[in-house]
């Protein structure tokens, strides 16, 4: 996905993160266990404070924990605990 392709280039573009995570949000819903990890982690590493789009994959995530690999935790553990989100 472009966010994690930015994140991945360290490309600084706080404007396109922003219009990702205005759309992810109305989306999350549809996202597969990796895309929802690989959203979070490129939120993280790229250093993008969205705590409605952490909610958002939190939320999502919940329902479909049997889905997730032990890589797409371990990812999701490490934004969540990058980004400074605590996450019931």
């Amino acid at each position: 996905n472009t966010a994690w392709a930015f994140a991945k280039a360290g490309v600084d573009a706080p404007r396109v993160f922003d219009t990702i995570a205005d759309a992810a949000l109305t989306r999350v819903d549809d996202l597969t266990a990796p895309g929802l990890a690989n959203m979070a982690w490129a939120f993280a590493k790229a250093g993008i404070d969205a705590p409605q789009l952490f909610d958002g994959i939190a939320d999502a995530a919940r329902s479909r924990l049997d889905d997730f690999s032990a890589l797409n935790l371990a990812n999701t553990a490490w934004a969540f605990a990058t980004a400074g989100i605590d996450s019931p």
